[in-house]
Order: structure tokens, then C-alpha cells, then sequence
């Protein structure tokens, strides 16, 4: 008997520890950036889908936002179609058009609507265009002062959250595809997944803003430390900002627009780690970097 107890006491101590984030997060709307490692690796994938379900029983309300960038390059590869990149981002013709909306909604997004469906009737798909969830305009990057034409890669002009909303009243957990259409032109358009989640979370008020990544974190400063800043504000963030790669860069942008625009906290994690979901929301440690509104206090997450 003493060993039972003995053993399941630290479980006990670990839901303990749970109850104030879970008494804080209740019924509020968190939105999750899938994406990166988590998005191929099998084991990743299933724990990532075991976390967003969880969070759906304790009473929070996640809203999941995904893009799909190696599964588009191998797609396009096997179309015999080019992958050019030009600003960080995807140079896409009618054509890539075709197989990037054919990848996010008919392949990335159906997997992850049925990793989640395993757990119960839970996860419903849907992309930008339905319901004109997000609206787009063509985007047109400046390259060494100049506007560069990068095809069908678009830029997010509105968000109208009714179906998502709808969606999470009836208890269920929106995917969502980051594709939309363009009022402008009626075209569709490839949109960024880190600034289409993180305008969503905005438009929806979340509590929180979660992007998985590659990475620890936000480095203090990479290449020369890998030193993770846990918690910084809006403005010591925006500072930061020019001296980000590529690929962190629209990451930690769209952070910034989030708690710019009435998100509470906007956190980059781990995706490499088994349950970094619930590591950041539910323990006292937190594992990724963490922003907040100016006029927060400082200190440790």
C-alpha cells in the first residue's frame, strides 16, 4: 500500500500544480500554430493531438491554425513544379496555388482533423475562405527597395471569426487551413500561417497565442548563446525584431500583433518536445518565451 501511494503521489502534486492555470484559463479561447517538426514526426503529431484535446476537457476553448510547408515543397516536387522563395516567402503561380490549397485542405488538415477525432467528435475543418474567415490582397514584398511580384501569396485585409465562434460554442475545435480569397480580385491566396494565427487570436481575443517551433525559443543572443529569453514585453520585442532570421521573424511578429491588439500572452515553444503545450499552460516553468503587453510586470513567466 506504501508504494502505491508512494508512486502515485507526484501525479497527485502535478494536477495540483495544474489548478491555477486551470482556474485562469477556464473558458477562454487559446489558438495554437501548428506546424514545424510536430507537423511530420508521428510521435509529435499524436501528442500534439492528445494536448489540444485535453485542454478542450478542462474547459478551455483552443482553436488550431496550420500551414504545411515541407508537405507543400514535396508536393509541388512530384508536380515537377518549383519551390522559389523570394523575402522568406513562397513565390506562388496559379498553378503552386492549386497544390498548396489541395495540401493545407485535402491533406495537412484532414490528418490533423482526424488525429484529433480519435479522442472523440471533436476537431471540424475549415480553411480562410469559408465562411470569409480570413480575407486576403495580394502581397507585394519591397526587396532592396523595389516591389516584388511573388504571385499568390497573400496578405490579411479581415477576419470575420462567426464560424469559428459558432464552432466553439458547440464545443467543437476549429482547424483551420491558412488559405483565403481575396475580395479584390476573387482569387485565393496563400497566407502565412504564423500571421494568420496570430490575427486570428486577435480577432477572437484569446487568452493566448501558442506557435510551435524548431527552435527552444526566442535566442538572447544567437549565434553566439543559446540562451532562451523566457518573457519579454511588446516593446523589448519590436526591438529585437530586425535582427531576426527569416524564419523566426514572422513568428515573433505575429506575437507582437497579438498582444499589440488584446491578446494576454503570445508564447513560442518547443514543438520538439513531447506535451509542450501542456508544459507551457499548465506548469509553473513554462518552456518556450513568453511576450506580453507593455505595462506588464517583469520577472520570471
Amino acid at each position: 500500500m506504501s508504494t502505491r501511494k508512494h508512486t502515485a503521489l507526484p501525479k497527485a502534486q502535478t494536477l495540483i500544480e495544474a489548478l491555477p492555470w486551470l482556474t485562469r484559463h477556464h473558458g477562454r479561447t487559446v489558438v495554437i500554430k501548428f506546424g514545424g517538426n510536430a507537423m511530420v514526426d508521428e510521435d509529435l503529431k499524436a501528442a500534439f493531438a492528445q494536448d489540444v484535446v485535453f485542454l478542450r476537457h478542462a474547459g478551455l476553448k483552443p482553436v488550431v491554425v496550420h500551414g504545411g510547408g515541407p508537405q507543400i515543397s514535396a508536393q509541388l516536387d512530384r508536380h515537377g513544379l518549383v519551390s522559389e522563395f523570394k523575402a522568406g516567402l513562397r513565390v506562388t503561380t496559379p498553378e503552386a496555388m492549386d497544390v498548396v490549397r489541395m495540401v493545407l485542405a485535402g491533406q495537412v488538415q484532414r490528418e490533423l482533423v482526424g488525429l484529433l477525432n480519435q479522442h472523440g467528435p471533436f476537431a471540424v475543418g475549415l480553411t480562410g475562405e469559408d465562411a470569409h474567415t480570413i480575407s486576403a490582397t495580394r502581397h507585394r514584398p519591397t526587396i532592396d527597395g523595389e516591389l516584388v511580384d511573388i504571385g499568390r501569396v497573400g496578405e490579411i485585409t479581415a477576419i470575420d471569426t462567426g464560424a469559428i465562434r459558432a464552432l466553439l460554442d458547440d464545443g467543437r475545435i476549429p482547424v483551420v487551413s491558412s488559405v483565403a480569397r481575396s475580395a479584390d480580385d476573387g482569387h485565393v491566396y496563400n497566407v502565412n500561417a504564423d500571421t494568420a494565427a496570430a490575427a486570428l487570436a486577435a480577432a477572437l481575443g484569446a487568452e493566448t497565442l501558442m506557435v510551435l517551433t524548431d527552435v527552444e525559443g526566442l535566442y538572447e543572443d544567437w549565434p553566439d548563446s543559446d540562451e532562451v529569453i523566457s518573457r519579454l514585453t511588446a516593446g523589448e520585442l519590436e526591438k529585437l525584431l530586425p535582427e531576426l532570421s527569416s524564419g523566426m521573424a514572422p513568428k515573433m511578429q505575429g506575437c507582437l500583433h497579438a498582444v499589440r491588439n488584446g491578446v494576454n500572452t503570445a508564447r513560442v515553444i518547443d514543438g520538439r518536445v513531447q506535451h509542450s503545450i501542456l508544459l507551457e499552460i499548465f506548469t509553473d516553468e513554462g518552456i518556450g518565451t513568453m511576450v506580453v503587453p507593455d505595462g506588464t510586470e517583469g520577472g520570471p513567466a
